[in-house]
């Protein structure tokens, strides 16, 4: 407890308003981005069946005249359209993951507010055409939908990168585990605010649910471009410096949370001239290479959960679409939690594999509960809330802190102004990873045959290569704490053999 008053001591004094404003603006830009892709995932038993033909039944009569009810129909069946809507999420991952790549290099090297202003609205107009106004002029065509989804990737890329580089040009490294660590959240929040919209219209039908997130979308792209400040500097504060945040590690050429260290000199006081100890400087690209890898293999998991979850509730256990929504938020919450304790625990650290690496290895078991889960809402939920705290929490952290951390590194960055590249290639080659994984699962359970259960192993597989991707981080970082450990005891055993030698001479003068 005295740690956390400490820290919000901390915060309290070093931050102004504007980094609250900027916080919140942020925050809110990136959930509303959230908000609409989930609105198609919570939405694919509806499409699905909108898509198909309408069989008539007892309960059910007839349209008349049917050849206006049945004659838009893109399948046959909803089995048809389920793996169609699989291609789909992997083309917006796609587009997502090359538009990710130039929004990077676009957000630093034009305003980030404009950027990230453009895309948002330009992003609501196409959501607004895909969900209402195809619905409304009755036009169904694969290739349109296509098209939509392609300009849709690319839009919403100019999100992540502009955001994380605007939270990394005002928090400095101290606190950053733990503010981007609850900054993160938004991703899970804005899933949230998706979920519990359409759950809300999703009767009156499909298109009203995109109506109002692409509505929220577009009037949050106005506020931004009005409201946000891009960089301190822009209002006349100082930016935060990495170095000077961290005593401990300024003071020992500790390595840094990525894991590359500073060429500093570690003097030894014990004798009249210094000697010093020097830590070669590794290439900085292997961590960059590495942590965009990880994120791949962890981007898959989590955004299957995020596309299919509330499909697979449905499915599985027969539960109504609007319920399978509400309780697939648990997963988000999980999320935000996690997020918020591992990017605590990695700051008190001054270390991030650590954390990432024992979350993950717990994510395996709690993959397996979840799978095992019962026909029972209330334990559904609190496994599914236990997946995503160890699911969402890393992912949270490797695309929000680590990368802000990476692109703060002079190795990398090369200049003051590449942030947002080095955001955009992390989360570009992680959304490669998820765009796979989005093929795989419909791939796996409906034209292989298999059961969710095999879903749920390949996520472990998964998961499990997540980890063997940051091992290398891992034992770098624990050896370098070890180093550092074994360094503040030499120097204390110095320090005492020197206090003893002056208490020595002083009886000596004294005698």
């Amino acid at each position: 407890m005295a740690s956390i008053s400490r820290m919000w001591r901390q915060l309290k004094t070093k931050y102004s308003i504007y980094h609250v404003f900027v916080f919140l603006l942020t925050f809110f830009s990136y959930a509303f981005f959230h908000a609409t892709r989930k609105t198609f995932s919570n939405i694919k038993t509806t499409i699905s069946s909108e898509w198909t033909p309408q069989f008539c039944n007892a309960t059910e009569p007839c349209l008349r005249p049917e050849k206006i009810w049945m004659d838009h129909h893109l399948f046959d069946s909803s089995s048809d359209a389920e793996p169609f809507l699989g291609w789909l999420d992997s083309t917006f991952l796609i587009s997502y993951a090359v538009g990710l790549y130039i929004s990077g290099i676009l957000g630093d090297r034009f305003d980030m507010r404009k950027v990230l202003s453009l895309g948002m609205c330009l992003s609501a107009v196409v959501v607004f055409v895909f969900g209402c106004l195809t619905e409304w002029v009755h036009l169904y065509s694969q290739p349109f939908y296509i098209i939509l989804f392609v300009l849709n990737g690319l839009l919403q890329s100019t999100g992540w990168p502009c955001v994380v580089a605007i939270m990394g040009n005002w928090f400095g490294k101290s606190t950053r585990g733990l503010v981007l660590g609850a900054w993160s959240a938004c991703a899970s929040v804005g899933n949230i605010i998706g979920a519990l919209l359409v759950s809300q219209v999703l009767d009156y039908g499909y298109e009203y649910a995109f109506l109002v997130t692409s509505a929220v979308l577009f009037a949050g792209g106005i506020i931004n471009f009005f409201g946000l400040v891009p960089s301190p500097k822009d209002v006349g504060l100082p930016e935060p410096e990495d170095g000077d945040d961290d005593d401990d590690s300024a003071s020992s050429g500790d390595e840094d949370d990525t894991g590359v260290t500073a060429r500093t000199p570690l003097v030894q006081s014990d004798t009249d001239s210094p000697v010093t100890f020097t830590q070669t400087r590794p290439q900085a690209i292997s961590f960059f290479q590495a942590y965009s890898l990880s994120y791949a293999c962890l981007k898959l998991v989590n955004y299957s959960f995020f596309f299919w979850l509330p499909f697979y509730l449905h499915s599985q256990y027969g539960w109504k679409e609007t319920v399978a929504d509400e309780i697939s938020i648990y997963y988000d919450v999980g999320g935000i939690i996690g997020g918020m304790i591992g990017g605590y625990l990695s700051d008190r650290m001054k270390k991030r594999a650590p954390t990432v690496v024992t979350m993950l290895l717990l994510a395996l078991p709690s993959l397996w509960g979840y799978s095992a889960s019962p026909n029972n809402k209330t334990i559904n939920a609190v496994l599914m809330a236990v997946a995503g705290f160890f699911i969402g929490g890393p992912a949270n952290l490797i695309s929000s802190a680590i990368s802000a951390d990476l692109g703060r590194q002079d190795l990398i960055k090369g200049n003051s102004e590449a942030l947002s590249t080095v955001t955009g290639i992390v989360d570009g080659t992680g959304s490669v990873g998820a765009s796979v994984g989005q093929i795989l699962v419909p791939l796996l359970h409906k034209q292989l045959h298999l059961d969710w259960h095999w879903v749920f192993y390949f996520f472990m597989l998964m998961t499990l290569m997540t980890v063997v991707c940051i091992l290398p981080m891992l034992v770098r970082e624990v050896r370098s704490m070890k180093c550092f450990l074994n360094y503040q005891l030499r120097r204390q055993a110095a320090a005492l053999v020197q206090d003893t030698h002056r208490t020595d001479r002083q009886h000596s003068l004294n005698s």
